[in-house]
């Protein structure tokens, strides 16, 4: 049975999101998002030179037949600036998909609640597939996907922090209430985190800096995309209930007793 992740209609095999930025070279971009076995890699468009048409840019480094190009609004700190890019990123990547963010805050990179749902909801009736990147704000959640979102995606921690899942609490409710596709997305910082993600139920995970950053990118990637797949599994699997209490694995009823010989 078909277990592929889909988003606005789109399948994939891979439920691990991979982004560029903050890689040391084009190479070890090439190599990880090779190794990460992804379908889907975000681009950020303000960092793209779309002035100069000789200068190559990220995705002239990206296979379009191998990933599916996520367009995002990341540097967005108003509304109309995260609309102007999204409607940006639509004509150069030729995807209606678009990953938003309204972030006005520089230090700690919390987008902005108010911002992402306007936004979010001008950009669906624009015929958008809208991916926002949120807090783990269940509530916000709930309206996103009440406006059309295709997926929602609430934070680890805060954005490249390496902190892992601070906010698990709230990404268990946002899951349980969800009927659109919940990613991960931000303050992952190594494999386990990833599959504690899937573990929960999550559909997918987002991943950069973890990667990007990492001393050997490549091999990093592969392990998240272990990482992800295990914790998918596990999901699936069924885990068993949390016990207060010790519970035996071997019986302890109808055991041979030892005979006074044996003593």
């Amino acid at each position: 049975m078909s277990d592929d992740l889909v988003i606005a209609g789109k399948q994939f095999t891979s439920r691990l999101i991979v982004g560029t930025g903050r890689y040391r070279s084009m190479e070890d971009q090439v190599a990880a998002l090779e190794a990460s076995g992804t379908q889907m890699v975000t681009v950020a468009i303000r960092r793209l030179d779309l002035d100069n048409p000789d200068e190559k840019t990220i995705l002239d480094y990206i296979d379009p037949d191998k990933y599916a190009i996520l367009p995002n609004t990341a540097g967005c700190q108003t509304v109309e600036e995260a609309l102007f890019v999204a409607r940006l990123g639509r004509e150069v990547t030729q995807t209606h998909f678009v990953k938003l963010e309204v972030i006005p805050d520089p230090k700690y990179l919390f987008p902005d609640p108010k911002g992402t749902l306007e936004a979010a909801e001008q950009l669906v009736k624009e015929g958008f597939a809208v991916l926002p990147y949120i807090h783990a704000d269940p509530v916000l959640a709930k309206r996103l996907e009440e406006v059309g979102c295709a997926t929602v995606m609430p934070l680890g921690s805060a954005i490249g922090s390496g902190q892992g899942i601070h906010t698990v609490e709230e990404v268990r409710i946002i899951i349980e209430q969800a009927n659109i596709p919940v990613v991960v997305d931000a303050g992952l910082a190594v494999p386990s985190d990833a599959s504690k993600a899937l573990e929960m139920g999550a559909s997918a995970v987002l991943v950069n800096t973890a990667i990007a950053q990492a001393e050997k990118p490549g091999l990093m990637a592969e392990a998240f995309k272990h990482g992800v797949q295990a914790g998918r599994a596990a999901f699936m699997a069924g885990r068993i209930p949390t016990r207060t209490h010790a519970a035996a694995s071997s019986p302890t009823t109808d055991v041979p007793q030892p005979t006074a010989a044996g003593r």
